[in-house]
């Protein structure tokens, strides 16, 4: 670890310890680290919930109606998200940081094991899929517990006029997590027929999930329970507080925050799980080719995501969420189109929406959460993550797909477009607050 002028731990004349100083660069490897492993996680359900659990526990239901069930269940993890956050609050309060992450990445792991041995509707019939929405709410009670508040860290512990370049750093998490997920269920479509994926090749994903799981909770505690962080985050007020005093005292800055990402978190499943479910449906592409264009997708968000922060540090985080929001709303005008007008079209689709993707949610989250201060910020910015999640994306892929395939792709632009008018209207209504104090 980088460290300050001196010992680690030393005694001045006057009795104050110094400590270490904790270098932006390794804050922003753990953040990277822990949201990459989360995400794969993440990817690698929302995946499976598009090309293997219709068959594998509704079979007895027609493919699309088994995928809106698929894509329902999907959702649950987001509904049960701020539940967890809430409850490991108060199990970091009364045991410690170290510990809560411990526990939430524990039972992060065992819910994905458990969907990895899980019997399908052949064997277990209703149990099994009950059993799938058990562990998929366990999934999202750990995703809310581990948060471990090392990207507010971040924020705060960089210099003001670089802030944009290190926000959307944590950011990278995510196309790395989603790249290889698709890379792995890519290669078990090349190399396995298909009663053989569906009857055991699609568990590997999940393994290989808890795998990285248990190496993510190792990389994480190193960070967290050092005692340099601790006291970095003691000194900054990174701590829990209340939920009732949070909503009290800053509830309508946890409502604006929520919305201020929508258009980011709108377009987030709809060029990565959504398009799956709808080839597979309606397109007569290789779902390994298909998928491979999607990772070239993951690769330009990724870029995007590290311009994102060039920009940034120029014009502002709010004027780049912003500023991205009204290209969205354009890109909503002709995405239906897109998808609509065979391979070649759905392909343009995935790339444009992942350059837009990488654009937008590298500055998405905590472009508005330094209205909480200090004492409320640790918080405040993991219930804002979660109801961005919930109100821009949990249902993203169930309505997108309901409504395209009842009454056409228009909807496709509908649901992006009005991402994009919460994202302006958050930040119009954040700037107005702002003025006003």
């Amino acid at each position: 670890m980088a460290t300050a002028h001196g010992p680690t731990a030393s005694t001045h004349d006057h009795g104050v310890k110094a400590h270490a100083d904790v270098a932006p660069g390794e804050i922003a490897v753990g953040v990277v680290v822990g949201r990459a492993s989360e995400y794969f996680d993440f990817f690698v359900y929302g995946i499976a919930s598009a090309l293997v659990f219709p068959s594998v526990f509704f079979p007895f239901m027609d493919r699309l109606q088994g995928t809106l069930y698929a894509f329902a269940i999907f959702a649950l993890a987001f509904l049960a998200r701020p539940l967890g956050t809430m409850l490991f609050m108060a199990i970091q309060t009364r045991w410690s940081r170290g510990v809560k992450l411990t526990v939430a990445l524990f039972l992060l792991g065992t819910a994905t094991a458990g969907i990895a041995f899980l019997p399908g509707y052949a064997t277990l019939g209703w149990v099994s899929i009950a059993l799938l929405a058990f562990f998929r709410v366990l999934q999202g009670i750990a995703l809310g517990g581990s948060w471990d508040g090392l990207p507010s860290l971040l924020a705060l512990n960089t210099p003001k006029e670089r802030r944009g370049w290190y926000a959307m750093l944590g950011q990278l998490g995510a196309p790395v997590g989603f790249i290889v997920a698709s890379g792995v269920f890519a290669f078990l479509y090349a190399s396995l027929g298909e009663q053989d994926l569906l009857s055991w090749g699609w568990r590997y994903p999940f393994f290989v999930a808890f795998a990285i799981n248990v190496v993510a909770l190792f990389a994480r505690l190193r960070l967290v329970v050092a005692e340099e962080y601790q006291d970095k985050m003691g000194e900054l007020e990174l701590e829990p507080t209340p939920i009732r005093e949070l909503f009290s005292a800053k509830g309508q800055h946890v409502v604006v925050g929520a919305f201020a990402a929508l258009a980011s978190y709108a377009l987030f499943h709809i060029v990565t799980i959504f398009p799956l479910s709808w080839i597979k449906l309606y397109s007569d592409q290789s779902i390994v080719g298909f998928l491979m264009v999607q990772i070239l997708g993951g690769f330009i968000a990724a870029g995007g995501i590290v311009v994102s922060g060039l920009i940034a540090d120029r014009v502002g985080r709010a004027r780049t969420l912003g500023g991205l929001a009204i290209v969205i709303a354009m890109f909503s005008g002709f995405a239906p189109t897109l998808m609509g007008a065979g391979s070649l079209g759905q392909d343009a689709f995935i790339l444009i929406g992942f350059a837009l993707l990488g654009l937008s949610y590298g500055q998405a989250a905590g472009a508005v959460t330094a209205n909480f201060g200090r004492r409320y910020r640790y918080t405040g910015a993991a219930l804002t993550s979660d109801l961005a999640w919930l109100i821009g994306a949990a249902f993203a892929p169930l309505v997108a797909l309901g409504l395209c395939s009842q009454f056409g792709l228009a909807w496709l632009g509908a649901y992006l477009l009005s991402g994009a008018i919460g994202t302006l209207a958050a930040l119009g209504i954040n700037r107005a607050m702002n003025y006003k104090s």
